[in-house]
């Protein structure tokens, strides 16, 4: 299993405080049947930046440290970008890192409460270029939870989505539960992923968010996100259906 998305950098943002938890870290997802891990620390999020080359040294570094513990586990880079408007300006730069450098797909963060009015024209100019932006945890985003069709206008346009293992099986509350099945329902997200910070408030929870597809969807689907992570660091197209939009239910005959 890949986990495309998780805070196992240790010291750099607010996952793993230390290295003794990104190796107590790495020991959880051997342990959950994960082999591969995209470290994707924060940046351009107002309380910090990791440029590329700085995160490629970290991630180095910490691989070394799996292998003098005996740890099964290979790092991966990669950033989770809060979206900013000259996102395609510097593509190619030092600054971004796409996952696992393959120049091919980048994971973009929305602020918490709200879709910026000039997403749509970025995502389009990145595309332009080559690089396929993934939404990440779009179920967290006030804006979407109100209006998921926001994420379908994306969607449709060639945007892919992540939603997040821990909202899967309703730790992070019922509403993002609710609007993540949703998202996989209507063919608006493509991985599943862990977004982890710890061991402890926020581990993985990808063995059991998969437990949760087999159970409700099939195999078949759970093998569908499976295959599209490893997709995703190869930098191969992803697997993706026609996105549907998500329709209101109606009360007494209306709207």
């Amino acid at each position: 299993m890949i986990d495309i998305h998780c805070h196992i950098l240790p010291g750099i943002d607010d996952g793993a405080a230390d290295e003794h938890v990104s190796l107590e870290m790495a020991k959880l997802a051997v342990s959950e049947g994960i082999t591969k891990i995209v470290a994707t620390p924060h940046h351009r999020n107002r309380h910090w930046d990791n440029p590329a080359p700085e995160v490629q040294q970290h991630v180095q570094h910490l691989n070394q440290r799996f292998k003098d513990h005996q740890i099964g586990l290979e790092l991966l880079p990669g950033q989770e970008v809060r979206i900013f408007g000259e996102m395609a300006n510097v593509l190619g730069t030092d600054e971004l890192m796409s996952v696992n450098h393959n120049e091919t797909y980048i994971m973009v963060e929305f602020p918490t409460h709200h879709v910026p009015r000039y997403a749509q024209q970025l995502f389009y100019d990145l595309q332009v270029k080559g690089v396929t932006p993934v939404i990440v945890h779009p179920e967290m985003n006030q804006e979407i939870v109100n209006s998921p069709n926001l994420l379908y206008a994306f969607i449709n346009d060639g945007a892919l989505s992540q939603v997040t293992a821990a909202s899967l099986i309703g730790k992070n509350g019922r509403t993002a539960k609710k609007r993540a099945h949703q998202f996989i329902l209507h063919n608006l997200s493509h991985f599943i992923a862990s977004d982890a910070h710890n061991t402890t408030r926020r581990p993985f929870y990808m063995q059991k968010a998969f437990y949760e597809l087999k159970k409700n969807y099939g195999k078949d689907l759970a093998d569908f996100f499976k295959e599209n992570a490893e997709l995703l660091i190869n930098g191969e197209l992803v697997n993706r259906e026609e996105p549907l939009e998500i329709k209101k239910k109606k009360i007494l005959g209306f709207f």
